[in-house]
């Protein structure tokens, strides 16, 4: 069973940066999608930013220019990290890893939260 593993979530002062780490245990030939979702208090789940097989990234209207998602590949592992600069108390949420196969199936990791202060 596909698994993914996130790292790098915690407090910050606004204006602050951190980096999230997602670990799939798999090759990238078994990779559509990798993204990451985050889920503020009391609201839906949205989409931040993904990146394809291919390279191409796709990121929300509300964090371009301030957050950048990019990959490394090894022979049995992908690694998608999420570096998010000049924070905001809006972007306060629970940050989770998706990955879409080459199946089609799709797998969530556990979450992480970020807190940034005013």
């Amino acid at each position: 069973q596909e698994q993914l593993a996130e790292s790098g979530g915690g407090s910050v002062q606004a204006g602050g940066s951190l980096r999230l780490s997602c670990v799939a245990s798999r090759s990238i030939s078994r990779i559509n999608v990798m993204g990451w979702y985050r889920q503020p208090p009391g609201k839906q789940r949205e989409l931040v930013a993904s990146i394809t097989s291919g390279g191409r990234m796709n990121y929300a209207d509300s964090v371009k220019g301030r957050f950048t998602i990019s990959r490394d590949n090894s022979k049995n592992t992908v690694t998608v990290y999420l570096q998010m600069n000049s924070l905001k108390p809006e972007d306060t949420a629970v940050y989770y890893c998706n990955a879409i196969w080459t199946s089609y199936s799709s797998t969530w990791g556990q979450g992480t939260l970020v807190t940034v202060s005013s």
